[in-house]
């Protein structure tokens, strides 16, 4: 496996116009490059971290491949039929294969092919993103639980589609795009419809009349003054979520708050500080604010850091 990290989107602004654009589905799942080499699958966290263990039903070789390198995110369907990170969540923690192949046959994974970055030795990177989709759209992924997703040229289009059926949004890529492994680029725009984020946990508290049930997280924003308190999260903690969480922290615990700021005495009273390492989702009612608004805990995010935020 190439030493390759995956291009990233920029914020925004509006949605493009104009035949030099092409547009995709944002896809709420896990960032993952995909290498075959001497007939075997490995797959790679946008980290670099290995996770093929993970996902045991996306390892088959396309056919007829020899070789390739590709870009794409490991997706999962909830209950209503909409991708979705927390469906995920059970799954990127398990190593144990037998755990692991009961999950997959319960929370089967796919993994949504969007560009190719190598084929048969061959280095794509330099090639403009309508030639690397047109070799991709090339390959026969049926038997590898691998997807190419659709591209359209109507991103106005696309982006109320999308909103309409609660997908997260679009990603907005020049046609004549290069790969730039590990850049952030303005060539490619994502367009999120839920005011979702990843924040630090800094600590937690515990449920009224408990010391070791977990019922809310203290989560900040790294900033150039150190990391900024952004408030309290207990909206989407359910039991499993506690277990699991009060595991993952109390390693962690700390004598002093992380945040650089101060914070506030009604959340700060009963609160066990942590190491600021965990990064987690929090959905929020509108964003900019100081404090979120009626933030929803969503899921633990091991595929990033602190210091990606």
């Amino acid at each position: 496996m190439p030493d390759l990290r995956p291009m990233l989107a920029t914020a925004g602004t509006h949605v493009p116009r104009g035949e030099e654009w092409c547009h995709e589905v944002k896809w709420d799942g896990v960032r993952a490059l995909a290498a075959l080499d001497g007939g075997a699958v490995t797959l790679t966290s946008r980290n670099g971290n290995r996770i093929t263990p993970a996902w045991p039903e996306l390892v088959t070789p396309p056919a007829g491949v020899r070789d390739l390198v590709v870009d794409g995110e490991i997706i999962a369907l909830n209950e209503r039929g909409i991708p979705d990170f927390r469906v995920l969540a059970e799954r990127m923690h398990v190593r144990n294969a037998a755990a692991v192949a009961r999950l997959a046959a319960r929370i089967p994974a796919t993994y949504m092919v969007f560009d190719l970055l190598r084929l048969d030795g061959e280095d794509l990177c330099g090639l403009p993103l309508d030639e690397r989709r047109r070799r991709l759209a090339g390959l026969d992924l049926a038997r590898s639980g691998w997807q190419v997703p659709v591209e359209y040229d109507d991103g106005a289009m696309l982006f109320e589609a999308t909103r309409a059926q609660g997908l997260e949004g679009i990603v907005s890529k020049r046609r004549d795009s290069t790969y730039r492994p590990g850049e952030r680029s303005h060539h490619w725009l994502k367009f999120p419809h839920r005011h979702r984020g990843s924040f630090v946990v800094g600590g937690w508290r515990a449920q009224v009349g408990t010391s070791d049930r977990l019922a809310a997280l203290l989560v900040g924003e790294p900033t150039a003054g150190g990391l900024a308190y952004r408030g309290r999260v207990g909206s989407g903690i359910g039991p499993k979520q506690s277990r699991a969480l009060a595991a993952l922290l109390s390693p962690l615990a700390r004598a002093s708050s992380p945040f650089a700021d101060e914070v506030p005495r009604v959340d700060a009273e009963g609160t066990t500080w942590v190491e600021p390492v965990v990064v987690v989702d929090v959905d929020t009612h509108g964003l900019g604010y100081e404090r979120l608004r009626q933030p929803s805990y969503q899921g633990v995010r091991t595929d990033l850091s602190p210091e990606d935020l």
